[in-house]
């Protein structure tokens, strides 16, 4: 197989690690109002955004095809802004994944500030520290692990995206065409040997960002019950 036949594995990869850094970034606010809110709507933000972990990926796809269609509202708008559509595009695949892996930033972030309590903050304040100040310096570093945890989950499972990418972004090589659509089109075409070379790298590199999440979280379970 040469470097070409791997492209679809690139780009992946790229995929992934642009949602990660946007999704740390955009789901930080999103988790700490949820862990601090007492907003009777909180429930229903909180059931949106788990949404992607028990809706058929097709589904969404389909709603988030119609939305970045050139003919919808949000679609026109990004076709003036930027002179290029959201379906079959690259972009499309960013924004949509942003949507497919949401709560697996979330709720982890969400999890680590509600175990980080309220007493941190409160003393930050009490020294005179700015919101922003002591979220960024107390906080956050004591919401390392829960950083983590969302950063290795977000990663592998937008690697395994399909359904969503299939609907938005199809197959179109060196833009939409991921590892996980590159798969399932050497099944379709018999090429076997490419799927066995393609599933095994996927395999092997989602255990390896997942293993070493489980150790690091033990290592840190150990040294705090020390």
């Amino acid at each position: 197989m040469s470097l070409g036949d791997l492209a679809p594995l690139w780009l992946t990869l790229k995929l992934a690690a642009i949602v990660t850094a946007l999704l740390l970034v955009l789901g930080t606010p999103l988790a700490w109002w949820l862990s601090r809110t007492r907003s009777r709507v909180a429930p229903v933000v909180e059931a949106v955004t788990a949404l992607p972990l028990v809706l058929p990926p097709t589904v969404l796809g389909f709603y988030l095809l119609l939305a970045f269609n050139p003919a919808a509202p949000f679609g026109a708008f990004w076709l003036s802004a930027t002179g290029g559509t959201l379906t079959f595009s690259f972009a499309g695949l960013v924004l949509a994944s942003l949507f497919y892996s949401l709560p697996f930033t979330v709720q982890p972030l969400q999890a680590a500030f509600t175990a980080l309590g309220r007493a941190p903050m409160e003393a930050a304040a009490s020294l005179g520290a700015a919101p922003v100040d002591a979220f960024l310096t107390v906080a956050a570093p004591l919401s390392l692990r829960g950083y983590l945890t969302a950063a290795v989950l977000t990663f592998a499972h937008t690697l395994g995206e399909f359904g969503v990418v299939l609907m938005v972004g199809g197959n179109i090589p060196g833009e939409t065409r991921v590892i996980s659509i590159a798969i399932y089109e050497a099944v379709e075409t018999v090429d076997y040997a490419t799927a066995h070379l393609l599933s095994g790298l996927l395999l092997g590199l989602s255990f390896a960002i997942l293993l070493t999440l489980y150790v690091l979280n033990g290592r840190g379970r150990k040294r705090g019950s020390r």
